[in-house]
């Protein structure tokens, strides 16, 4: 039986430091604030803003909701950007993506000030990521993932990692935060030749592909630690992962499960962030590591 690698059992741990964050500095007249602008009614979406608004309050952080109809014309998403940005009493501002209009989400990265991206989606944030600096905050789910491996003590330094798929919110941010952990790391995507071996020559699997049941038992040997990240709907309407989670768990040495494992993770990393950047904002200056 593999170890499970439950992302509710970190997030819980994350919570009470962060409660105790939370409370110091509201002690000093200052409440870790939150924005989240939402677009449309995406299912997913709303499912992500209810856990994080439950999970930030749950430690301390204050939650301002924004929501915008499908059709709301660029001009009113970047105003709402605008207005986080001047307001000091908003320490980070949570764009829900993908947008539809990806043209509309480019300018939305562009406007969004540097210090209040508690998501790592401005280039600022990913240039601080991939040239090592320790004062940008990387996307929240990329981060999710090398915490919960620290928690269960799962070493990275000279291990061979292969993380699939490329993307700036999970897959590229993600291989740099493992390189500056000294693993090794393999990038796979849509175009990789022979997945399988990539995936089994690897000590640590990370899959953020996002299709359902993408990898099967024949991708995985023993001794290994999965990482789960996607979650997609299968045909009966369960939610599941990219992993054949019943037929690879009886294998391999760890894995995280679905739903219960990143997904958990990320609100705790989301709520991590926001107090950091409120403790930046009381202090006008920072030392240290985000981790």
């Amino acid at each position: 039986m593999a170890l499970i690698l439950k992302g509710s059992q970190v997030a819980a741990a994350m919570s009470e430091e962060l409660s105790r964050r939370a409370a110091s500095l509201a002690a000093e007249d200052v409440r870790p604030t939150l924005a989240i602008l939402r677009v449309g009614e995406r299912a997913d979406d709303i499912a992500y803003e209810n856990a994080a608004v439950k999970r930030c309050l749950a430690v301390g952080v204050d939650v301002i909701q924004h929501h915008l109809p499908q059709n709301a014309p660029r001009e009113k998403l970047l105003t709402e950007i605008d207005a986080a940005g001047k307001d000091s009493g908003i320490h980070g501002l949570l764009l829900l993506r993908p947008l539809a209009d990806t043209d509309a989400e480019d300018a939305a990265r562009a406007a969004l000030s540097p210090e209040k991206d508690i998501d790592g989606m401005t280039a600022a944030s990913l240039c601080g990521v991939f040239t090592g600096s320790s004062t940008a905050f990387p996307p929240c789910t990329a981060e999710a993932c090398v915490t919960l491996l620290d928690h269960y003590g799962i070493p990275l330094a000279g291990r061979r990692v292969t993380v699939i798929g490329r993307s700036l919110v999970v897959g590229r941010p993600l291989s740099m935060l493992l390189l500056a952990r000294d693993a090794t790391v393999t990038v796979c995507h849509s175009k990789t030749a022979d997945l399988a071996e990539a995936c089994r020559s690897a000590d640590i699997v990370v899959s953020a592909a996002g299709r359902a049941r993408l990898l099967d038992r024949s991708f995985f040997r023993a001794g290994q630690v999965v990482v789960d990240v996607g979650m997609s709907t299968d045909a009966d309407g369960s939610l599941c992962g990219d992993v054949c989670f019943d037929e690879v768990e009886p294998i391999v040495h760890a894995i995280t499960p679905v739903p219960g494992g990143i997904g958990a993770m990320t609100t705790a990393v989301l709520a991590r962030h926001v107090i950091i950047a409120a403790e930046i904002a009381k202090s006008r200056k920072y030392e240290g590591t985000f981790r």
